[in-house]
C-alpha cells in the first residue's frame, strides 16, 4: 500500500510539473538571443525546449560560462559538460523555446 501512495504522490508531481511547463510563456531564438547578459541584464539559456533563468549564477556572469554563451539553446553542448542536466535543478524554467 505505502508503495502504491509512493508511486500516486510521483504522478501527481508529475501532472503539476507538466501542466505548470505548458503554461510558460513561449519565446523564439531571437528573443532568447537578446537574454546574453550583454544586449539585456537577463541571462537566459535553453535545454530541451525549456528557457532557464541564470542571471543570479555566478558561473553566468556577463552571458558566458567557461565557452558557453547565454541567449542560446545549449541542449546538444551538455554532451561534453562535465554535469548532467541535474543542474537545471537550481534554476527557474521561465519559458518556452519555439
Amino acid at each position: 500500500m505505502l508503495q502504491f501512495c509512493r508511486e500516486a504522490a510521483r504522478l501527481c508531481i508529475l501532472a503539476a510539473y507538466k501542466t505548470h511547463m505548458t503554461d510558460l510563456p513561449v519565446y523564439t531564438k531571437s528573443q532568447l538571443a537578446l537574454r546574453n547578459g550583454q544586449d539585456k541584464p537577463e541571462v537566459w539559456i535553453a535545454y530541451k525546449g525549456l528557457i532557464y533563468d541564470v542571471s543570479r549564477s555566478r558561473l553566468w556572469l556577463k552571458g558566458k560560462h567557461y565557452e558557453h554563451w547565454a541567449g542560446q539553446d545549449l541542449t546538444p553542448e551538455l554532451i561534453d559538460a562535465p554535469h548532467d542536466e541535474w543542474v537545471f535543478q537550481n534554476f527557474d524554467a521561465i519559458g518556452r523555446l519555439s
